[in-house]
């Protein structure tokens, strides 16, 4: 059965006029228009994006307009990897969809005032009328200010299992927070766009999901809010929520376990405004994200700030990233400098499309990065099916023991046991990707680099792959 559920936007949303989008089912002939949000992205020269949500099962059919007076000449939709059926004319684009997919609609080339168009399986929401939830409703036409103390009372009052259902509105929290307790589901209705941010402190059990929006743009940079942030927590499900321009890290993990981040979207346009950052975490899921920032996409410490262990069993995977300033995928900066280091290992990224790389901190080039300081050790990673689109300015891979005092008060002591596998490269003009140690005692030893192809062409030699190998290395294996 073909079936589109589309969600309202609130009176007060701010929006973008660059597109006007309409999708229906196919074998129906009325169209729902589908409104766009504002998206900030690049911090370098801070311009203003789209995007738009629906849900639907079955197939659909999609069509954009883009405002203005000039023709449409050109349509790229990306991930390429998705093969997304697209014809155009001089004024319309239109798409096919069969299964749900986190598109970049980019016409005439143009990648900073793009459509993100985000399609998703239809969720069936709670029931808010349950006797165990605190129902807020929203109002379309106002805004809501809840005092998040005095909600959080009630909510604690309530037995295990509880839920915070938050309606199609704009909600304002009071002080820009709200502290999640265990035990606690939070819902986000689709049209739900939340001004403020949740953290998750010392906490456990805990499910926050939906099809609603955290809208963060109004926030300046050193305010340091996260989309969500979680601080030595445990069992943590973060679903389906769009993050929209927070100033510092989409999601923040510190000293956490067992955490899953699925489904989730997010755009930054800060310095510091990372995708998904691990200190000293494990047991954590990433997958199924769309994450484009104007930092590191996704980010695996062992120690920072008051967070100190190891982070091991990581997975990213089925992802889009795209970096407008700094690493798709940066492992092993920072860690226990004081003492021994910290050991981040078992990690897994498979099945990436990377978009775009953008980076001039000369020292800091890479799509793929394992830059280790602070006396960190990084092993058993493995990188397998990425996809790369374009590089504006950076390497492939970056795999270097590293000390630069501005981040690393210590070098990092060793990288070992790295594989990289099928990594496909369709654009031009890559710097060289390099391997390195830092000296004889610290070492980068045992990668295996198979099945590398640049702009289609296998590459048979290191030399052909543009991966330059320092010193102080052993066992470097290409094949």
């Amino acid at each position: 059965m073909n079936k589109v559920i589309t969600y309202p936007i609130p009176e007060g949303a701010v929006l973008q006029n660059d597109f006007h989008v309409k999708v229906r089912a196919v074998g129906t002939e009325e169209w729902q228009d589908i409104g766009c949000y504002q998206v900030k992205v690049d911090m370098r020269e801070v311009r203003k994006a789209s995007m738009a949500y629906f849900d639907f099962t079955g197939e659909v059919e999609v069509e954009i307009t883009r405002s203005g007076w000039y023709s449409i000449y050109q349509v790229d939709v990306r991930p390429k990897s998705l093969q997304t059926d697209v014809s155009f004319d001089a004024k319309t684009v239109r798409l096919k969809l069969n299964r749900p997919v986190k598109l970049s609609i980019e016409i005439n080339k143009d990648r900073y005032h793009n459509l993100h168009l985000f399609t998703r399986e239809i969720l069936a929401p709670p029931n808010p009328d349950n006797e165990n939830t605190l129902y807020l409703p929203g109002d379309l036409q106002r805004v809501s200010i809840h005092r998040t103390e005095e909600l959080i009372y009630q909510v604690e009052k309530m037995p295990a299992g509880r839920m915070i259902y938050f309606g199609a509105g704009i909600h304002y929290l009071e002080e820009c927070t709200m502290h999640i307790p265990s035990d606690t589901t939070v819902y986000l209705a689709g049209g739900a766009v939340i001004v403020g941010t949740f953290i998750v402190s010392h906490a456990e059990n805990i499910r926050i999901y939906g099809r609603g929006c955290l809208y963060l743009a109004r926030f300046e940079r050193f305010s340091g809010l996260n989309g969500i942030r979680m601080s030595h927590a445990s069992n943590i499900k973060f679903q389906g929520i769009h993050l929209i321009n927070p100033p510092h890290y989409s999601v923040y993990l510190g000293g956490c376990k067992d955490i899953l981040i699925e489904d989730i979207t997010s755009f930054s346009c800060e310095g510091w405004s990372d995708g998904v950052d691990m200190m000293s975490s494990s047991n954590v899921t990433v997958k199924n994200c769309f994450l484009r920032t104007s930092d590191d996409c996704i980010a695996i410490y062992g120690r920072r700030w008051d967070y100190n262990g190891d982070s091991r069993n990581i997975l990213v995977t089925n992802c889009t990233l795209w970096a407008d300033v700094a690493h798709a995928v940066g492992i092993g900066s920072h860690g226990d400098y004081e003492h021994n280091g910290n050991i981040i290992e078992q990690i897994r990224v498979e099945n990436i499309d990377i978009l775009e790389h953008n980076e001039h901190q000369i020292e800091y080039l890479g799509c793929l990065a394992i830059n280790v300081g602070d006396k960190n050790t990084v092993k058993n990673v493995s990188y397998e099916d990425i996809r790369i689109e374009h590089i504006e300015h950076g390497k492939l891979i970056d795999i270097q023991i590293k000390f630069n005092p501005y981040y690393n008060p210590a070098p990092g002591k060793r990288i070992e046991r790295i594989s990289l596998k099928k990594i496909f490269y369709m654009g031009s003009g890559e710097e060289t990707s390099q391997i390195k140690g830092y000296d004889e005692e610290r070492k980068v030893v045992d990668v295996v680099i198979e099945d590398v192809y640049i702009r289609g062409k296998k590459a048979k030699s290191l030399e052909e792959a543009n991966i330059e190998v320092g010193p102080f290395t052993e066992e470097i294996i290409f094949r």
